[in-house]
């Protein structure tokens, strides 16, 4: 698969989704229910799946670190700047962070690094450090802004896994993993299909909610913004540690790759499970995607050969 044939798939399935409603084959609320299908069925089976079948012995610690420092550093300037400059409201602000710095490691991401790593297996630990470290602090400040008074409830906060079928599902897989278990055959063939659903209707829903009012729009400003710290901050902070951290070719190319992906699509689909931020979010994971591609081939051109 070439490094455009990777973004066919998600262009192709988001545009369904978009025909789908212009056409009123989904209804308004359609967006909302594929979603909250996608986050509390379809994601955490991947989720369980995909991490109960990653080994935790051989972890990329370096690489790692690098990606990791790119991360809270493009997340941390996205949630300053929704507020600071662009004055969103505190709910909004979390998935400003996420949009800039949560990259599509699932549907984009593998074929990606399979067409110019030739392997996925620094993307598992990326996968790892985004639903377990990531995902988490977002959620919790979500879940706190959620809160009529804003206040923050340990106990709240201490029973979120057992709340939040993401950070469930990841928290079994992960333990899972460690553990060396088989998942039953009985049970694996469920989830699979459950699985393998999480990123089309994922796209579908997405699409659709590109026809719906769904809160106030981003100013071109904004998009900007976001889309160069996702696309251009990341990737550049990523190599910048790489470098610090002496990696070699290969994990330098693999660090500032999986940088460069854009914006997930999770992260539109926290937006709509908390009824916040939906229009800036689905624009944004449209936008990133889109010209991921230019940013993509340009790290693979001046990294890729030596």
């Amino acid at each position: 698969m070439s490094l455009a044939g990777a973004f066919i798939p998600i262009w192709a399935l988001t545009a369904v989704g978009y025909a789908a409603r212009r056409r009123e084959l989904l209804s308004d609320s359609a967006a909302s229910v594929l979603g909250r299908f996608v986050f509390h069925l379809a994601m955490p089976a991947a989720l369980f799946m995909k991490l109960s079948a990653t080994p935790l012995s051989s972890f990329d610690y370096r690489s790692l670190a690098a990606f990791g420092v790119s991360t809270a550093a493009v997340v941390g300037a996205g949630w300053l700047a929704a507020g600071r400059l662009f004055g969103r409201k505190a709910g909004e602000r979390p998935l400003w962070g996420m949009a800039a710095g949560y990259v599509n490691s699932a549907n984009l991401g593998i074929p990606i690094a399979q067409q110019v790593l030739h392997s996925v297996s620094f993307l598992a630990e990326v996968v790892l450090l985004q639903v377990l470290v990531v995902t988490p602090i977002i959620v919790i400040a979500l879940d706190r802004h959620g809160d009529a008074a804003g206040r923050v409830r340990v106990r709240r906060i201490a029973s979120l896994p057992a709340r939040n079928p993401v950070i469930l599902a990841s928290a079994l897989g992960l333990l899972w993993s460690a553990a060396r278990l088989p998942v039953p055959s009985a049970a694996s063939g469920s989830l699979n299909l459950l699985a393998q659903a999480a990123v089309p209707v994922a796209l579908i829903a997405l699409g659709a909610s590109l026809h719906l009012d769904s809160g106030p729009r981003p100013t071109r400003a904004e998009s900007v913004t976001v889309t160069v710290l996702k696309l251009v901050a990341q990737p550049l902070v990523a190599f910048a540690v790489g470098l610090l951290l002496h990696l070699t070719h290969a994990q330098l190319l693999a660090v500032v790759v999986c940088a460069g992906l854009p914006t997930a699509q999770n992260t539109f689909i926290l937006a709509q499970e908390y009824a916040v931020g939906e229009a800036f979010t689905g624009r944004t994971v449209m936008v990133t995607t889109a010209f991921s591609l230019a940013t993509l081939a340009a790290a693979t051109a001046l990294l890729g050969h030596r």
